[in-house]
């Protein structure tokens, strides 16, 4: 890959070494750090709760479970890009009810250059997550100071007998006059008022 700021954390799940041997060579230090291993669906229950992922490659079938409920529980609850492999007589079968969830499915035996194009893949669906999350975590931030903003005009309201329009003049002088952010001059009405 090109040189680039962002490395992917990878989580791998396979029970067989051999898998993990094959597939380290596509996930070099400077793209994808740290890769971590696990060995059954529980370890790797353990581990996604001790830390987040970007990647994380299953390799079906796993000693306690397909592996099938894990990479949907993952694409559920987190932003994690999964890749599941398995075996290419149950690819259509498994890829039906994975492709729903969000679950990338690959048949093997596979080549490592197909391995290395779905990671890509997924290095590409992770960065659009990245920027979806940002945005959400900027609308939900004006959403609280929408609302902060009208507690404070409600507390106007309430305590010093003012219009809607009078509050909302009021708060936006305090702001300008304090040099704060109408959020934080609502924040100080609120705690006067309170």
């Amino acid at each position: 890959m090109v040189f680039q700021e962002q490395t992917y954390s990878v989580l791998i799940v396979s029970a067989t070494d051999r898998f993990v041997q094959s597939i380290m060579p596509l996930l070099p230090v400077t793209d994808y750090w740290p890769v971590t291993t696990a060995g059954s669906v529980g370890e790797a229950r353990r581990l996604l709760v001790e830390a987040s992922f970007d990647i994380v490659l299953i390799n079906a079938p796993l000693p306690d479970d397909f592996g099938m409920r894990l990479a949907v529980d993952i694409c559920s609850t987190t932003g994690a890009g999964v890749l599941l492999l398995v075996k290419n007589d149950l690819y259509d079968d498994v890829y039906a009810k994975m492709v729903t969830h969000g679950v990338m499915t690959l048949s093997k035996p596979t080549s490592l250059q197909m391995v290395a194009q779905n990671l890509r893949l997924l290095c590409a669906t992770r960065e659009r997550l990245r920027h979806m999350e940002a945005r959400q975590a900027t609308v939900e931030e004006k959403i609280q100071e929408i609302r902060l903003v009208n507690r404070a005009k409600w507390l106007l309201i309430q305590c010093m007998h003012m219009t809607e329009p009078e509050a909302h003049r009021y708060i936006e002088r305090q702001a300008m006059d304090l040099r704060i952010t109408k959020r934080q001059a609502a924040e100080q009405i609120i705690s006067t008022y309170q």
